[in-house]
């Protein structure tokens, strides 16, 4: 079977795409940011870390790529910075990790010649819905420093396609959910505040709505998309087609979990007025066509899952802070 480099594999959804690789029998290195612990993150407790190859390094350091790249066949790109609030802080650091860091997996693909990138896009970077649902032509509109680096390295992926024939898919998740994610998301901020005992939690907008898809959705959709070979300098979306708000998403956890949630608006969890994404629902109809790809899980099941891991992992997380 082929071997595949997997960047940010410590991540949440890094982590998961990792184990899904090995299960499908390839030989996988995973990416780890360089760390004086040699902590690898969710891989550190991996059923699979004996089959795994760690390699430490940094997405910004062009020579650890480099280094990396050697012997690959496939490299799936996850390596971002993406919490959008700390972007509004630190949007030069997102620069240098999003998009100069792309640059590097991209010209050291190019040098060592690896049979395909595929890169892991976001649905941030349509910005709020001027079309329901959402297609891959629907206008690009960033707005955050986060979605706009993310937009940026799709177009430096797109440009390394058509300049210098770099083999490229774009797969564009939407929402992803599930065990392993950090409490910036919605999800887990909910869930855990309501494990934690809390019966008033602590949250932003609840009027913006958005397309889940679980994790177990969302890694088969990479693999199946990414490896396709019609998919070749492609942009793909994977989501449900189907959105929520998130008052009503605290309502059907409130009915899962069986505690009776009150909701407190916290004005810094608020994004800035003119950077709230309002919408996004996926029209992941390119997706079904090209391979017959489709979500499996309902936004019910999944949750249910969610809560009955985050139910022994809680403690894992900081209830009460606020993450960005």
């Amino acid at each position: 079977m082929a071997k595949m480099l997997v960047t940010g594999a410590g991540g949440f959804i890094g982590s998961h795409l990792v184990e899904y690789l090995v299960e499908k029998g390839h030989r996988v290195k995973a990416f780890i940011r360089y760390n004086s612990h040699n902590y690898w993150g969710w891989l550190e407790k991996s059923a699979y870390r004996n089959d795994i190859e760690i390699f430490r390094g940094d997405i910004r350091d062009y020579d650890s790529i480099y280094e990396a790249i050697k012997g690959i066949d496939y490299i799936f790109h996850l390596a971002a910075l993406i919490g959008i609030p700390y972007s509004y802080y630190s949007p030069l650091a997102y620069i240098k990790t999003n998009i100069e860091g792309t640059y590097n997996v991209l010209q050291a693909a190019r040098v060592a010649g690896v049979e395909r990138v595929i890169h892991i896009s976001t649905s941030e970077v349509y910005g709020t819905a001027q079309q329901i649902p959402i297609n891959e032509n629907h206008p690009i509109n960033p707005q955050s420093p986060y979605s706009a680096t993310k937009a940026s390295a799709d177009y430096l992926v797109k440009s390394f396609y058509l300049s210098f024939n770099l083999p490229i898919v774009i797969v564009r998740p939407f929402n992803t959910y599930g065990p392993r994610q950090s409490a910036r998301a919605v999800i887990p901020t909910i869930i855990t505040q309501a494990l934690s005992g809390k019966k008033e939690i602590q949250l932003g907008n609840i009027d913006t709505t958005r397309d889940f898809n679980y994790i177990s959705d969302t890694i088969g959709g990479m693999y199946e998309l990414g490896l396709h070979p019609k998919a070749l300098g492609e942009v793909i979306n994977i989501g449900t087609a189907k959105d929520i708000s998130i008052s009503n998403l605290v309502k059907l956890l409130s009915n899962l979990i069986k505690i009776d949630l009150k909701i407190k608006i916290d004005n810094k969890r608020i994004r800035p007025k003119k950077s709230e994404v309002r919408r996004l629902v996926c029209d992941f109809s390119k997706a079904r066509i090209l391979c017959g790809w489709k979500s499996s899980y309902t936004l019910k099941q999944g949750l249910e899952k969610t809560i009955e891991w985050m139910s022994h992992n809680y403690e894992k997380y900081k209830v009460g802070f606020y993450n960005v």
